[in-house]
């Protein structure tokens, strides 16, 4: 039985992954790290309300349990608040990392770690896992350094990119783009949304499902985890009032440079997935067939 520490499980992440695993207990043995009560809606696993950014306590908890596994999920993902609060973004999204590398050195784990599309420029779009990173963000910029503290190490590792991630878990501490689209066009509130920035949205699922097959495989290196086509965050919106059926005549198109966002973001991100068909045989599909099938979890 391999045991697993899921650090951030009360996120969106944290929470879709403990869901996935205890569906095989009898493979997994799963202990939560968040801050906090639990807000899974389960007591069948271990959990453990910890500040992870406590060097010395997160050493002592992870080293009572030495996983074989340690997905590291928490991360400071506000992208303008990282902007403004440098300090606090570097020591959850690369501080922990460090902790957590140097800890697994120790007791010889494999972490598995979440990072972010916005470690590129978004000059080209499509990139491979292979593309070499410019950050035009701060968050974009820490994620690359808690990448590089993993690529620099001696450990197994796997870092999965992943791009504007969405889903629905028990308790949501925060919003994702397709509540937000489908909540203001169900209360009949104009929205503006981008036509100039391209993603490829990720279904909190299919995220977790990577992190398993990451696990059973024992996958290292750097995999790319999103749906399989280019869309603008406008197209995004549209395609989430077309499958909510919802008026699409509320939403309107706007270009970046309106927003004056405190963070730049990248115009065209966007994933080349052939190393992850291949490696992890894992074939993603399009946002629109994703977001049916998270349509019919809904009630």
């Amino acid at each position: 039985m391999n045991k697993i520490i899921i650090t951030g499980s009360n996120g969106l992440l944290g929470q879709a992954l403990v869901n996935l695993l205890l569906k095989e207990k009898e493979k997994y043995q799963v202990f939560g790290f968040s801050r906090g009560i639990n807000r899974s809606g389960r007591e069948d696993f271990e959990y453990i309300s910890i500040d992870i950014t406590d060097e010395a306590l997160l050493k002592e908890e992870v080293l009572k349990i030495k996983p074989d596994f340690i997905v590291n999920t928490a991360a400071m993902t506000n992208v303008d608040a990282c902007e403004n609060n440098k300090q606090e973004c570097d020591t959850l999204n690369v501080g922990v990392v460090k902790t957590l590398t140097t800890i697994s050195e120790e007791i010889n784990a494999h972490i598995i770690h979440l990072s972010t599309d916005f470690i590129f420029d978004g000059k080209k779009g499509h990139y491979k896992e292979t593309d070499t990173p410019n950050p035009i963000s701060y968050y974009g910029l820490s994620k690359l350094k808690s990448e590089e503290v993993l690529t620099n190490s001696k450990i197994d590792f796997t870092i999965l990119r992943t791009i504007l991630v969405f889903g629905k878990v028990f308790d949501m501490s925060r919003s994702n783009i397709v509540f937000w689209v489908k909540l203001m066009l169900e209360q009949k509130k104009e929205i503006t949304v981008v036509d100039d920035q391209f993603r490829m949205p990720t279904y909190v699922e299919d995220l977790a499902l990577s992190c398993k097959i990451s696990m059973d495989k024992k996958a290292t290196g750097i995999f790319n985890i999103s749906s399989n086509k280019l869309l603008s965050v406008y197209e995004i919106a549209q395609q989430i009032a077309e499958v909510f059926q919802l008026d699409k005549s509320y939403i309107k198109p706007t270009s970046t440079a309106t927003l004056n966002q405190t963070a730049p973001r990248p115009a065209k991100t966007g994933f080349d997935l052939s190393k992850t068909n291949k490696i992890l045989e894992f074939y993603p599909k399009s946002f629109k067939e994703d977001l049916l099938k998270f349509k019919e979890t809904l009630p």
